[in-house]
């Protein structure tokens, strides 16, 4: 089935959800259509964001993110009622980061005997919450402040590292039209991040990242 065909049919699944009562076997077949997806997204956002989860002790998979992200969606569809595919995306995009940021911290917060029993696998410390600096923060902020199409294809793009032909089929959108909003993105961010350091690039370092030397 065409990336196309798969937006048509979860557009028509979204369009058939009750406004007002659970649909439970409806919301599972949305979810079924949308697995393929759903997997794409779990697995780049796992592996390019939060690789430090697929390590030990954690050792997340990409279907174990599925799950629960799936799980969640179950849940939150029941009261919840995205109008449009890209509205579905977010939300289970949300629902991805919840869980991962919720390990990270769990993962942050161990015994300190455990960190030095891990600490024989040496491994680059992944970025939390409790790890932004004031200029992460600040482009956070200015990521949230972007309009809402542009900030979508940057955080599929720019931040969650899906190519111009992934983020074009979650989107439902053409590639060249998630070229022209992933520009407009970045020209937005380089004036309103003008006042930080200056940079080679246009695309802000992800909050929490330190760039190489």
């Amino acid at each position: 089935m065409s990336a196309e065909q798969t937006t048509v049919i979860i557009q028509r699944y979204l369009d058939a959800l009750p406004g007002n009562t659970a649909s439970e076997p409806l919301v599972q077949e949305l979810l079924e259509r949308a697995v393929g997806r759903l997997r794409l997204l779990c697995a780049t956002l796992l592996y390019k964001s939060y690789p430090r989860l697929t390590r030990p002790p954690t050792n997340m998979e990409t279907d174990e993110l599925l799950g629960g992200v799936v799980a969640g969606l179950l849940t939150a569809l029941r009261t919840t009622r995205p109008p449009t595919v890209r509205r579905f995306f977010a939300l289970a995009n949300q629902h991805m980061r919840w869980q991962l940021n919720d390990l990270a911290r769990r993962l942050d917060q161990r015994p300190a005997v455990a960190e030095l029993a891990e600490s024989v696998v040496v491994a680059p410390p992944a970025s939390t919450a409790s790890g932004i600096s004031p200029d992460g923060r600040r482009i956070l902020e200015v990521i949230e402040g972007l309009p809402e199409d542009e900030r979508e294809v940057f955080d599929l793009v720019g931040i969650q590292g899906l190519t111009h032909a992934e983020a074009a089929t979650v989107v439902g959108v053409s590639e060249k039209t998630v070229q022209r909003r992933l520009n407009r993105a970045r020209v937005l961010l380089a004036e309103r991040l003008a006042d930080l350091h200056p940079a080679t690039s246009c695309e802000p370092t992800p909050p929490g990242d330190t760039p190489s030397p």
